[in-house]
């Protein structure tokens, strides 16, 4: 079995991680759809933004790799990690759900996403300023296709409103860990490196309120609940999800194809 590679300790490395992280364990829960999206045209535009996912993750642990005092692969960094070590949202890793829960899950991370590479394009890390002006191009579209479909549902049969419906009520305590900000955001803030996650938060609710209005939605009121995936203390689905994405790595170290 392969050993782990030790754990992120550096602030601003963590913050890149936390992107990445977001990314790829998003990308894994969209790859469930394949072979099992409502028609065919969604199965392959889900499989295109996982792909894209990937892509951004990719890039992200690359270049976080090349940061480290031991440098990473970005394969190694990708799959071989403890559980506790992913820096993902919470929101990421829940279980795939329905195809509105999976839509509106798009919406909320894409909206999100983007906002954070328009920062980050003016990030006084070069090469994650470049990684961010090809990244948002892919998120644009990302969020587009996410919202024509909340829309559509919320607006289309009394099945299609019941489902978006529940999807929020589930969906929206997780958003609000998107926004918390700690010494993780003010250390790459005061770097110069990116904003601090908390300070997306208004533009991203008029941008998502403004969807959900035109579907006929209304948020959930705000919840105390916060969800902790971004400092590496996560769901019960979080240990189930590595286990499949892990096992080839674990099992045969080194594999490529």
């Amino acid at each position: 079995m392969q050993a782990s590679i030790p754990a992120l300790t550096d602030p601003v490395q963590r913050y890149v991680a936390r992107a990445a992280d977001t990314c790829l364990i998003h990308a894994q829960r969209l790859s469930e759809w394949c072979g099992h999206a409502p028609i065919l045209e969604e199965d392959i535009a889900l499989a295109n933004i996982a792909l894209d996912l990937i892509g951004q993750s990719r890039a992200l642990f690359s270049h976080l790799g090349q940061q480290m005092a031991t440098p990473h692969t970005e394969d190694q960094l990708a799959f071989l990690r403890e559980e506790r070590d992913y820096l993902n949202v919470s929101l990421a890793e829940l279980p795939r759900g329905d195809y509105a829960f999976t839509m509106l899950r798009n919406l909320v991370l894409a909206v999100f996403l983007r906002l954070l590479w328009e920062r980050l394009m003016k990030s006084a890390d070069p090469e994650l300023a470049a990684i961010a002006a090809k990244a948002i191009k892919e998120t644009r579209y990302h969020q587009e296709h996410a919202g024509d479909w909340v829309i559509r549902l919320g607006q289309g049969t009394d099945e299609s409103q019941r489902r978006i419906t529940q999807a929020l009520q589930r969906l929206w305590p997780y958003t609000s860990e998107l926004f918390e900000s700690d010494e993780v955001d003010a250390a790459a803030q005061a770097q110069g490196v990116g904003p601090a996650w908390g300070d997306l938060h208004a533009q991203w609710d008029a941008e998502v309120r403004a969807v959900l209005t035109e579907a006929g939605l209304t948020p959930p009121a705000v919840s105390p609940f916060r969800s902790t995936g971004k400092r590496g203390v996560h769901t019960e689905h979080m240990g189930f999800l590595l286990a499949e994405m892990q096992h080839l790595q674990r099992s045969y170290p080194g594999a490529v194809w």
